[in-house]
């Protein structure tokens, strides 16, 4: 069954009623079984899980060539330029702080397939109870919608000793609760992205750097046949 990423967010939300439901992380050695109730491997389970679920529900997918390699699922078996999916995990208790992407190698990616940005984001957010693993939220997002600035940088990164290591997420699901918005646009996360390689000494002055956002821009035109707004 060939499903788009909005069609398998329904699917699994609306049909297989996600949000709420319970579940438990066991491990098994010698005939001894435990329940586990750290967090640090719900993310790569639910992933896991959710990859299997497709494959019961005989949904068309395909995984990338690596477990490096993006996306994590592509929907669209036919064309290597869509139906590309992500999935995002974090506890929702915390705040959102995964990474969407390393800085540097991001923007090489965007320059090579600048139909990225069309990508879709499954966005899981989960509590544990004791050892109960609890599916609060779900959302399907482009990175635009996502991403917003920071005080310091027009678009939110991680940063280490003055370096732009990932790109992070802002708290997009609570506008009540935070400063910053997201983007309205791909074209405000491409002009905020090129605002941070501009900022950043490391890429301020490279010849990367002066062309990217016009190689973006016009390469996403050639790729997709659609002007980036």
């Amino acid at each position: 069954m060939k499903l788009t990423a909005e069609e398998l967010y329904t699917k699994l939300v609306s049909e297989n009623n996600f949000i709420g439901q319970k579940g438990k992380i066991t491990f098994e050695l010698m005939n001894i079984t435990l329940e586990v109730n750290t967090k640090d491997t719900v993310g790569n389970l639910i992933q896991e899980w959710i990859k299997s679920w497709m494959i019961k529900e005989k949904i068309e997918f395909q995984d990338p060539p690596s477990t490096q390699k993006f996306p994590d699922f592509q929907l669209d078996l036919s064309d290597n330029t869509k139906g590309l999916l992500e999935i995002k995990c974090f506890d929702y208790d915390a705040s959102a702080n995964f990474d969407i992407a390393a800085f540097l190698a991001y923007r090489r990616s965007l320059l090579k397939h600048p139909f990225r940005l069309d990508s879709d984001y499954l966005i899981i957010g989960y509590a544990m109870d004791g050892t109960d693993v609890i599916i609060k939220d779900v959302w399907l997002k482009k990175v635009w919608e996502i991403c917003g600035p920071s005080g310091k940088w027009a678009l939110n990164c991680n940063v280490k000793q003055g370096e732009l290591t990932n790109v992070r997420p802002i708290k997009w699901y609570n506008n009540q609760r935070t400063t910053f918005k997201p983007f309205n646009s791909a074209l405000e996360f491409i002009e905020a992205f090129d605002s941070n390689q501009r900022q950043w000494a490391r890429t301020s002055r490279d010849a990367i750097t002066s062309t990217w956002k016009k190689l973006v821009i016009s390469g996403y035109k050639k790729s997709t046949g659609k002007d980036l707004i």
